[in-house]
């Protein structure tokens, strides 16, 4: 039997594999779609992939808007990795910076909860970790929100309490 000569050219990529790239280069354009127009200028695109994406905006109708987000996938397909990674790295900053954010909005929380619930405790514990804190006025606005708490008021010293804490925690991440 004659068996092939190995040769030193690549493989063409499996039908499997194209069908993966086409994937994901259309979940690609799904997040693209899905951007608003503040977060999508600051992706990398031309002028016509950011009309495709605008345009897929505009459409109203789910089977429609799926045909544009197919067709922009198309588009997409048509270009190189390397204009495809820039695209591909603004997009996961931006996912970065939201974990970030909601990370940082959480332990405020978590704070907030704590002083509310724990009281004296907290408080001191939260004082020793930010020195620069205002100790009579976090009290002030925990002991109100109990208040509000008491009496069912809109609670506006437990959101004043949480800007209060964020301004702190925010000045002392940038430090």
């Amino acid at each position: 039997m004659h068996e092939p000569e190995p040769t030193n050219e690549p493989l063409e990529p499996s039908r499997s594999q194209l069908r993966r790239d086409a994937l994901e280069i259309f979940k690609l354009a799904e997040t693209l779609a899905a951007l608003s127009e503040a977060q999508l200028t600051r992706v990398p695109l031309a002028d016509e992939l950011r009309a495709e994406v605008l345009c897929a905006h505009a459409v109203a109708s789910h089977i429609a808007r799926k045909r544009q987000t197919q067709f922009l996938a198309k588009q997409l397909r048509k270009l190189g990795d390397d204009e495809i990674e820039p695209i591909r790295r603004a997009l996961s900053q931006d996912r970065e910076k939201a974990h970030r954010e909601t990370a940082g909005m959480q332990r405020i929380e978590t704070w907030r909860n704590r002083l509310v619930d724990e009281g004296d405790d907290a408080l001191g514990e939260f004082i020793a970790l930010h020195p620069s804190a205002d100790r009579q006025r976090l009290r002030q606005l925990v002991r109100n929100t109990h208040a509000e708490r008491k009496v069912n008021k809109s609670p506006h010293a437990y959101r004043e309490l949480f800007r209060e804490l964020r301004g702190l925690l925010g000045e002392h991440a940038q430090s």
